[in-house]
């Protein structure tokens, strides 16, 4: 079968990254007063429980860090705590793994990293709904949040992923996560997370969070404290900027989209839903004003996801290398406990890539091969650098922002069948 040539098309988002990410922590933790409430509540040295959760977060240690430093320099006693549901197959053992991937260990930290399952009950919301919390934190004398602020994967509101769903849910470990899920089935993610969220920090224990902000290039490009008392109300703002930087496919509408790897460190559903328009139930294109994906092909899983693959069910098939790499023990319990099922599914899978491409170019309802058109990139977050098939050059000549690099080339194939990729992070 006779595929279309491909090109090398750069993507250049506006560079917005902090060139002194430590002093821009110190500076928000200090205009934020966390120090100031903690001596309100306590004379001497307080402990500091700081939340830290499990997305493949840009300069996440160094952040985690600095916040750490922040509060020895005042003379408390931080330690940290995984605060991400059912991540890391929802064991103690599973959530230390997990940060210690993001370099985030006692030893590089300064302080004890504290993994434990065990929750306790904050109350009940007026909505009838039970609130968790981890319960070494509540044990501590503050608790502090760090997440990154973005769209979420699996609906759209005013605030999504975040500080706010970090309170809710990453706060409240397995019990809380397998709540806010099981609920949101009736009434709706973001009314829950706002819920659980406000009862939490009703306990008096929450002194804020430190949200992180990324540019289109997965760099940090501010990082913002958020006061208990406007949590909700600053992370809404933040969101809005978010969105306004996020990276999208260079097309409108695309055949085939070729994703090198998804994992659990791209996203919490593999691959970032709202950029791959396909939705964890399998729906395709629900998400408006975003670019149409008729057939998403993935060829791995990332090393940093650790077999977990969460996302696979979305996809409408993968390489047999990815297939043999799931782990269904932290799948599955991701699944569950979302109750995304479908996201698991396991699709078609053949043991090449050219078997894959030339299989899927028959199901776009094009006679030529040649004609099916494709988006080539590495995974859903990095956009920068992609590969478009020669019959969508006019989609992008002469747009702002992206640039041809080279000439048309055919897509190479070594022994095997797989592709060698001319893609560079």
């Amino acid at each position: 079968m006779q595929l279309p040539r491909f090109l090398v098309l750069k993507q250049q988002f506006p560079d917005l990254r902090l060139n002194d990410i430590r002093g821009a922590v110190r500076h928000e933790l200090e205009q934020a007063g966390f120090a100031a409430r903690v001596a309100a509540r306590k004379q001497g040295a307080a402990e500091i429980a700081i939340g830290v959760g499990s997305r493949g977060i840009s300069n996440l240690s160094t952040i985690v860090k600095s916040v750490v430093d922040y509060w020895i320099a005042k003379g408390h006693r931080p330690s940290l705590f995984p605060a991400m549901g059912s991540h890391g197959g929802a064991t103690a053992e599973g959530q230390r793994d997990v940060l210690a991937r993001y370099g985030i260990t006692d030893t590089a930290m300064g302080c004890p990293v504290v993994s434990q399952m065990e929750t306790v009950r904050t109350g009940v919301t007026p909505e009838g709904i039970d609130s968790f919390a981890d319960k070494s934190a509540m044990a501590s004398d503050g608790i502090l949040l760090i997440n990154r602020i973005k769209w979420h994967t699996s609906f759209q509101g005013t605030v999504e992923s975040g500080i706010t769903k970090m309170a809710a849910i990453g706060l409240g470990k397995i019990d809380g996560a397998r709540t806010c899920h099981r609920v949101a089935r009736s009434v709706g993610m973001e009314q829950v997370i706002r819920a659980v969220a406000r009862q939490n920090v009703a306990t008096g224990k929450l002194l804020g969070g430190l949200g992180i902000l990324e540019d289109g290039n997965h760099q940090t490009a501010r990082v913002a404290a958020l006061q208990p008392e406007t949590l909700i109300e600053g992370e809404e703002r933040l969101l809005e900027t978010v969105r306004s930087w996020m990276a999208k496919i260079p097309v409108p509408a695309v055949d085939v989209l070729i994703l090198d790897e998804i994992g659990k460190d791209i996203s919490g559903t593999g691959m970032d839903t709202k950029i791959v328009n396909r939705g964890v139930h399998g729906q395709y294109n629900p998400w408006p004003n975003t670019p149409r994906v008729e057939r998403i092909y993935v060829r791995d899983l990332s090393n940093a996801t650790h077999g977990n693959a969460v996302g696979i069910g979305m996809t409408d098939m993968v390489h047999q290398r990815l297939a043999s790499k799931v782990d269904p023990a932290s799948t599955w319990v991701n699944a569950v406990t979302s109750g995304s099922l479908a996201a698991v599914r396991m699709p078609i899978h053949y043991p090449s890539d050219r078997q894959c491409l030339e299989t899927l170019a028959q199901t776009v309802g094009k006679a030529d091969a040649r004609e099916v058109t494709f988006v080539w990139a590495r995974n859903s977050l990095d956009l920068g650098n992609v590969a478009i098939s020669e019959n969508l050059l006019a989609e992008v000549e002469g747009k702002s922002g992206m640039e041809v690099v080279g000439p048309p080339f055919a897509l190479d194939f070594d022994s095997t069948g797989d592709l060698i990729s001319r893609l560079s992070s």
